[in-house]
């Protein structure tokens, strides 16, 4: 769990252990850290006790999302 001093930065791919989705940070309102699936979708709220810098392997799994994503031309994933 992340320690409420040290909140993620901006773009750090965390995990929220609530419901184990992965989700880039995408800022920081009130007490909640704010996320983004990486795949696209509706941002959500996590407190964060909940959330966990995602692990290597979860890394590696939405870079390779992203990266075929812009090769199939949906630059909106960007790298």
């Amino acid at each position: 769990m992340i320690d409420n001093a040290a909140l993620p930065t901006i773009g750090t791919l965390v995990v929220d252990e609530r419901t184990d989705k992965a989700g880039i940070v995408m800022g920081h309102e009130g007490p909640y850290v704010q996320l983004r699936p990486p795949r696209g979708g509706m941002e959500w709220d996590a407190p964060p006790e909940a959330i966990r810098e995602a692990t290597q392997a979860e890394g590696l799994s939405a870079k390779v999302f992203q990266a075929n994503e812009v090769s199939r031309g949906n630059c909106r994933w960007g790298m």
